[in-house]
């Protein structure tokens, strides 16, 4: 990765780890998730990592957007400033592997549409999360508005949105804004026992079920059926399938080493 002063990727058994650390909370300025992407771009392209878990530290995931950056912007600037942050969440969400927010102190504004970019949630049980930009005058503008309207329907995107409130971890996990709610300690720990269960699997298998999900859901279901089709067909070429079934039919179910391949 080159060189980064706020975001790092670690690759250890399978799973990379970026880590976003800009004093003190994480607040998401260009920089940020200008490296952010840039991390996800390496993290999805390298074959050494299967499975990818999105971390803040020990205190906070990313507290919002930087508001001093983008104060002062008239609607021009802040439609570049917001294409930019919506392009770098953009690569999060479409990183061919699958993704794990692990949820530390506040994933505000920014902060949480970044974790919605990811496929999974783990958050703590002190944590909080939320879409506080109406308070400021204005709305989500990265994802926060239409990830999480497709995550938790729109009744309850709209709540989210309209007040502006936080959430904590119990109600969090209870509509779907999160997937696990854990000790606050045990957060990251929890983040990366999933993901090496992910990276243990097929990864050209695990990408065409991803892109099968993320896209269907944007395509009337006879399109959405095709897409399945076709990339259920194509995992017939790969050499994970022959390994796959040969080891069902001949140790049975869920014994398979998967090369990738």
């Amino acid at each position: 990765m080159a060189e980064s002063e706020f975001v790092s990727l670690v690759v250890e058994d399978g799973v990379g780890t970026i880590r976003l650390d800009r004093p003190r909370m994480n607040a998401i300025n260009g920089q940020l998730h200008r490296e952010i992407k840039a991390a996800a771009l390496q993290a999805g392209a390298d074959t050494d990592v299967r499975a990818v878990v999105l971390y803040g530290g020990e205190r906070v995931f990313a507290a919002g957007a930087d508001i001093k950056e983008m104060a002062d912007l008239d609607a021009a600037g802040m439609t570049a400033w917001g294409r930019e942050l919506t392009a770098s969440f953009t690569e999060v969400a479409r990183m061919p592997k699958p993704v794990i927010a692990a949820i530390t102190g506040y994933a505000l504004g920014g902060g949480y549409e970044l974790a919605l970019a990811a496929d999974f949630r783990v958050m703590g049980a002190g944590a909080k999360i939320g879409q506080p930009e109406i308070l400021l005058g204005v709305i989500p503008g990265a994802g926060g508005t239409q990830r999480l309207a497709r995550l938790v329907g729109p009744a309850r995107a709209k709540d989210i949105v309209m007040t502006g409130r936080h959430v904590g971890a119990e109600e969090a996990l209870e509509i779907g804004m999160v997937d696990a709610v854990v000790p606050d300690d045990e957060v990251y720990g929890t983040a990366v026992a999933m993901a090496k269960k992910f990276a243990a699997g097929p990864p050209l298998a695990l990408a065409a079920a991803k892109r099968a999900i993320d896209e269907g859901l944007e395509l009337p279901i006879d399109r959405g059926l095709a897409l399945e089709t076709e990339l259920f067909a194509g995992l017939f070429d790969t050499e994970d399938q022959k390994t796959g079934m040969r080891s069902f039919l001949e140790n049975g179910p869920g014994k398979a080493t998967f090369t990738g391949r």
